[in-house]
């Protein structure tokens, strides 16, 4: 009987070949948007493909598909005949998911203040305290990171997955805007000690409370991103006059 793979070198099933490819491409995707958040690519830069896919050591292909994914995720736009560019948030755009963000983020404080765990809350609490060290250490960046891990990881134990997509979607929308609310040492304190605040709200096991000091600690972030900006525009255009 012959043998039919002699010589032959197997093609992989198509649904394989699918899935391989799906997988780079998610590969990719997440290795430009790593890098967008970083701020290794400034609001408005435009990203090269053929670049791109030499950094990463993929063909073109998966880096085509993965700005079609990061255009749809609303981190980079799509000009005709000109390219893809990461997308540069305007203020009232900022403010507009700010306040979005504020609504769902009372909505899990009063889901949380009826079902919340007691692991679960004591898992936040170590966070704060991973904050509060932050804090003494003068860390402001692990400060800011360890903050947006906070505020995922309630919204996560609210429980509504669709919610949690969104809320993301939106947290890595508002990082385009790249202004640091958290850039003055003396907001950090009050910043860890305002977490406290949110979980003995939620502790109480009253929703409108919780929900409302969510809401709250969510308006205060804008307000702030707000004066910061002000500042800076008034700053930038002292030095140029």
């Amino acid at each position: 009987m012959p043998n039919v793979g002699a010589g032959m070198s197997a093609a992989p099933h198509p649904t394989i070949a699918l899935l391989q490819n799906n997988s780079l491409t998610m590969v990719v995707q997440q290795e430009i948007e790593r890098a967008i958040l970083a701020g290794e690519f400034g609001p408005g830069a435009k990203l090269n493909e053929a670049a791109l896919a030499l950094r990463l050591g993929v063909s073109r292909g998966p880096v085509r598909e993965a700005f079609r994914m990061l255009d749809e995720a609303g981190l980079v736009r799509t000009e005709k005949n000109r390219g893809v560019f990461v997308r540069a948030i305007p203020l009232d755009e900022a403010v507009e998911i700010y306040e979005l963000r504020a609504a769902m983020e009372e909505s899990v404080g009063r889901r949380l203040a009826v079902h919340i765990t007691v692991p679960q809350m004591q898992e936040a609490q170590g966070m704060v305290h991973a904050m509060e060290d932050a804090v003494k250490a003068g860390d402001a960046h692990r400060y800011h990171l360890l903050n947006l891990q906070f505020h995922d990881r309630l919204v996560e134990m609210g429980g509504n997955r669709k919610l949690t997509a969104i809320y993301r979607k939106l947290v890595k929308e508002i990082s385009l805007f790249r202004r640091i609310n958290l850039d003055e040492a003396n907001q950090l304190p009050a910043s860890a000690h305002a977490h406290w605040e949110m979980l003995r709200s939620i502790a109480t096991g009253e929703p409108e409370g919780a929900g409302r000091s969510m809401f709250e600690h969510a308006i205060q972030s804008k307000n702030r991103m707000v004066d910061n900006e002000a500042r800076r525009r008034h700053e930038s255009s002292q030095n140029t006059a």
